[in-house]
């Protein structure tokens, strides 16, 4: 069988900048599936590829919040249809470590997906005859991907696509740190510095849960605006009195804090937004071999415990029907999180909106009308 082609937003391994090229897909292989890809979210993962914060190899089809419908399967897959709508899921965990075997994929030992390879650690895609690599093996950037089954998740087909995509990275990570990792109970105070997707699902969560107050912190007015409708009782203009701020707000610090940015000046800072006895919670990021100071003595002194958050510490295939059902029920506002639809030809600009700290989220729609 002849390889699909498709249009991909290409990293070529150097500058900071993507390019749109047409790239070979192989038909997937057993336990694979082959997904026609409806959106793809723009997060800061790819843009930390970009500027060579994280090394991946090359070229790099970018990409790794998606969603899409099933178009082809791999010999023996039998939990998909085609026809079925999913979502994406860029930790394609092995299911059989002792980690996932816990309920704990996010911590797979036999994890590829980082390398940017199939579990079996090729690649279906090719460029001009050579290799390319999905981004996080999802590589949603593209008309089409083929990922594992496992990391297809079925979704309500009266989910919207930008909002499927969206659960499959920034929703289920920021939710997941609340539920999963923090365990945040209902009338805890809770702080959220930097209101992007992951942040304003965070505080999506938080209001979930029933804590209060719930403070955001961003330093960005109209990101602020959408932190409020998204369940923020209180919004914090970053500057140099955030700190005093917070203080004053919860009456000597927050019970839990979230950092959802991945800044190596906000994260150090983190556990000083909380009151003895609290959490700071890592949820965002940072560049590769980011080191951070911390007073450890004061962390000791005031039992500070500091949670680090991978893919929000959950549980894909359970978790992703749970957080559509709940945007369907109208309890989740997630079309919020969006700050504009684009095209394919234009994620380069949404990379430097979000460099500049200027949107919530950017959703690249394709157009398959010419399929």
């Amino acid at each position: 069988m002849n390889p699909r082609t498709s249009a991909a937003a290409i990293y070529p391994g150097t500058g900071d900048r993507i390019e749109i090229a047409t790239i070979a897909i192989a038909p997937p292989r057993r336990g694979e599936v082959l997904v026609r890809i409806m959106a793809s979210g723009v997060c800061g993962s790819d843009r930390h590829v970009l500027d060579n914060e994280w090394g991946v190899p090359s070229p790099t089809v970018m990409g790794h919040e998606g969603s899409g419908i099933v178009v082809e399967l791999g010999e023996g897959v039998t939990d998909l249809s085609e026809g079925d709508h999913v979502a994406l899921v860029w930790n394609q965990a092995c299911l059989t470590c002792v980690a996932c075997q816990s309920g704990k994929p996010w911590a797979c030992t036999d994890l590829r997906s980082n390398e940017c390879v199939m579990p079996d650690g090729t690649t279906r895609l090719s460029l001009d005859g050579t290799d390319a690599y999905p981004y996080l093996a999802v590589g949603s950037m593209s008309e089409f991907a083929v990922v594992p089954a496992s990391a297809a998740i079925r979704m309500p087909k009266e989910l919207p696509f930008d909002v499927s995509a969206l659960i499959g990275c920034s929703v289920h990570t920021g939710l997941g740190a609340v539920n999963n990792n923090a365990r945040v109970a209902a009338g805890e105070s809770a702080v959220v510095i930097g209101c992007g997707g992951v942040g304003l699902s965070i505080i999506m969560g938080l209001r979930l849960t029933g804590a209060h107050p719930i403070i955001a912190v961003d330093r960005n007015p109209e990101k602020l605006e959408i932190a409020r409708a998204a369940g923020a009782t209180h919004a914090i203009l970053a500057d140099d009195d955030t700190a005093s701020r917070i203080q004053e707000v919860t009456g000597g610090g927050a019970d839990v804090a979230f950092e959802a940015i991945g800044n190596r000046h906000t994260i150090p800072q983190l556990p000083g937004h909380v009151r003895p006895g609290g959490r700071a919670v890592l949820v965002g990021m940072p560049p590769e071999d980011t080191l951070i100071p911390f007073d450890v003595l004061d962390l000791c002194y005031r039992g500070i415990t500091i949670i680090a958050s991978n893919y929000g510490g959950g549980v894909p295939a359970r978790d992703f029907p749970r957080y559509a059902d709940l945007y369907l029920a109208g309890r989740l506002p997630l079309d919020s999180l969006i700050s504009k639809r684009i095209a394919l030809s234009e994620v380069n600009d949404a990379f430097q909106a979000m460099r500049s700290g200027a949107e919530a989220r950017s959703v690249v729609v394709f157009d398959h009308s010419n399929d």
